[in-house]
C-alpha cells in the first residue's frame, strides 16, 4: 500500500485583494481552497492596500457584499501600507504586503489569478529552501542585437548585491539559453519567514528601479521588476529550482491561470469543475456575479464557448497565439 503524504507544517497564505478585479480574483481563490483542502489549518490573509500618496483613489475594498464573503470563507483582510510601490508599480504588492503578515511563521505567497484544485496542506514545502513558480516564458530580459546577453546582464545583478552567479546557472543549459538562468514566475513563492523575505525583496527592488548596472539599460522594469529581483532574492536565502516536487503548485494543487478566458482555453478539466463548483452555492453567486467575466464565462457558460475553440491537448506554445482568437471571437475579458 502506498505511503499517504505527509502534512505539510502549518503554514500562512497570502493573497492580494483590493478594490476591482483582485477582491473578486481573492474570492474565487478563497472559495477554491476551501473546497479543495479541507485540511488547511492555518491563516488565510487577504492583503489590502490603505491609502496614502502612493494611491490617487482609495485602494481598498468598498464593497461590503465582497468583504463579508472573504470572510465567511475563511479569510483575514489584512490592511498593509505602500512606502516603496503603490499605484506607479501594482506588482509592488506581494513586495510590500509580506511585511504585515505575522514574523517569523511560515509563508505561501499566491497572485490573487489563482485557484486551488487539491490538499495545499500537503505540498510537502522545504521552508528553509524557498522557491517560485517554474510555469513562465522568456519575457526577461529582453536582448538587444547589439547589448548585452543573459549572462551579463544577470551576472551584473548578482554582482550588484553580492551574490555568487556561477552557482545559480542549470549548467544542463547552454550559454546563453534562457533557461541556463534562474528566473521564475512570481505567482507564488514562499519562505520560512516574510518579514525576512519582504525586506530583501524590497531592498533588491527598489536598489534595481532606483540604480540599475549599466547592463540594464535598453531593458524594461515594467511590468518586470518583481521577476527580475526574485531569483536574487531566493538564491541569497539558499533556495532555488524545485525545492518542492514538481506538479504540485501549476499542476494538480494549485493553477495560476491569469484571466478567466485562458482558465477555459488551456487548463485542465478538473481545474474548470473546481472553480465551477467551488462558487456555485447561493451566498457566493450572488456577489460573485456581479463581476461581469465570472457573470458571462462561468454562470452563463459562456466560458465553454472559448474552450471548444482549442484542442487542450495540442495548444500553441505563445501565449498571445491563445489570446488573440479569443479577442477576434469577442470573448476576452479581464
Amino acid at each position: 500500500m502506498a505511503k499517504p503524504a505527509e502534512k505539510s507544517r502549518d503554514f500562512n497564505i497570502v493573497v492580494v485583494g483590493q478594490d476591482g478585479r483582485l477582491m473578486y480574483e481573492a474570492a474565487v481563490f478563497a472559495a477554491t481552497l476551501r473546497a479543495s483542502d479541507i485540511e488547511f489549518s492555518g491563516k488565510l490573509f487577504v492583503a489590502e492596500p490603505q491609502p496614502g500618496p502612493k494611491w490617487p483613489r482609495d485602494p481598498r475594498i468598498k464593497d461590503s457584499a465582497v468583504r463579508d464573503l472573504l470572510g465567511m470563507l475563511g479569510a483575514q483582510i489584512l490592511p498593509f501600507e505602500n512606502k516603496h510601490f503603490g499605484a506607479s508599480y501594482p506588482n509592488g504588492n506581494k513586495i510590500e504586503a509580506l511585511m504585515a503578515l505575522p514574523k517569523g511563521e511560515p509563508f505561501v505567497f499566491f497572485d490573487s489569478d489563482t485557484i486551488i484544485t487539491g490538499p495545499l496542506s500537503r505540498v510537502p514545502f522545504d521552508f528553509d529552501r524557498p522557491s517560485a513558480s517554474m510555469r513562465r516564458e522568456n519575457t526577461w530580459p529582453k536582448i538587444e542585437l547589439y547589448g548585452p546577453g543573459y549572462a551579463q546582464i544577470w551576472k551584473s545583478l548578482y554582482d550588484k548585491f553580492g551574490l555568487d552567479f556561477e552557482s545559480s546557472l542549470d549548467p544542463s543549459q547552454p550559454d546563453e539559453y534562457w533557461q541556463r538562468y534562474l528566473y521564475f514566475n512570481a505567482g507564488w513563492f514562499f519562505y520560512r519567514c516574510p518579514h525576512e523575505f519582504g525586506a530583501r525583496f524590497a531592498e533588491y527592488a527598489t536598489a534595481i528601479r532606483d540604480h540599475a548596472p549599466d547592463e540594464l539599460v535598453c531593458q524594461s522594469l515594467d511590468p518586470w521588476l518583481d521577476q527580475a529581483a526574485l531569483p536574487l532574492v531566493i538564491h541569497s536565502f539558499g533556495g532555488g529550482r524545485q525545492t518542492i516536487p514538481a506538479g504540485l503548485l501549476d499542476g494538480k494543487t494549485s493553477v495560476h491561470y491569469r484571466y478567466l478566458p485562458l482558465l477555459y482555453a488551456r487548463e485542465s478539466d478538473h481545474a474548470i469543475k473546481v472553480l465551477e463548483d467551488a462558487i456555485a452555492p447561493n451566498k457566493i453567486k450572488k456577489v460573485l456575479k456581479e463581476y461581469e467575466p465570472l457573470k458571462k464565462l462561468v454562470y452563463q457558460k459562456k466560458g465553454h464557448k472559448v474552450r471548444a475553440m482549442f484542442d487542450q491537448n495540442d495548444l500553441p506554445r505563445r501565449e498571445q497565439a491563445i489570446r488573440n482568437p479569443i479577442k477576434r471571437a469577442g470573448w476576452w475579458m479581464r
